[in-house]
């Protein structure tokens, strides 16, 4: 018995100070730096530049893609996206040409990599204004037809009715479509698809 009291006896006193030191010490509270996230909203341009040669000729589907941002973007008084941003992508879709119509494809942008190496992940397109898809231009007719076109003048109550001359119109066939290309250091415009939140600026 009196061993089991000299024990309790003992955790009392090594607990007691323990105790009191917990109690001695300052709370301490990190302070957070507020951060507001910028969004860049669906729909924003970007104007950007090509490294390489993009072409439905020699490129496949899938083929990865850089393009180089030629202006700083900002947002307020936030340089968001500064010059020489690169922005990544790939090729999603090629259509072969055909008669009537050029080659075409989309290019599908997937990443943003600042200048200081911190990557962001995005959605876009090279935009055009027919849906985001590059050639597809319609081909020039391969034949021409002469057809007859009649003049006639109004001479009082009745129509003069003189020869007739003849005018080429396009006929109903096209010629053989041709492959579409980027060439290296064109200016393009890349259009978001969604929102992207950038959670990175670079400040001088």
């Amino acid at each position: 018995m009196r061993y089991i009291l000299a024990l309790l006896a003992a955790g009392f006193i090594v607990s007691y100070p323990i105790a009191l030191r917990a109690e001695e010490l300052p709370k301490i509270q990190l302070e957070m730096r507020n951060y507001d996230e910028i969004t860049l909203p669906a729909g924003t341009f970007i104007p950007v530049l090509t490294t390489q040669e993009i072409s439905t000729e020699t490129c496949p589907e899938g083929y990865k893609v850089k393009f180089i941002a030629t202006n700083d973007l900002f947002m307020y008084e936030t340089n968001i996206l500064p010059r020489n941003t690169e922005l990544y992508g790939y090729i999603e879709k090629i259509n072969e040409p055909v008669v009537g119509t050029n080659a075409s494809m989309k290019i599908k942008i997937t990443k943003i990599l600042m200048p200081d190496g911190f990557e962001i992940p995005t959605r876009g397109y090279v935009y055009t204004s027919n849906n985001n898809l590059i050639g597809g231009e319609l081909t020039p007719p391969s034949e021409w037809v002469k057809m007859p076109h009649y003049q006639s003048k109004f001479q009082g109550i009745a129509w003069n009715h003189r020869g007739a001359t003849l005018q080429i119109r396009p006929g109903g066939k096209r010629s053989m479509g041709v492959h579409t290309r980027i060439p290296a250091g064109d200016q393009q415009i890349i259009i978001l698809t969604v929102p992207t939140a950038i959670t990175h600026t670079i400040t001088e």
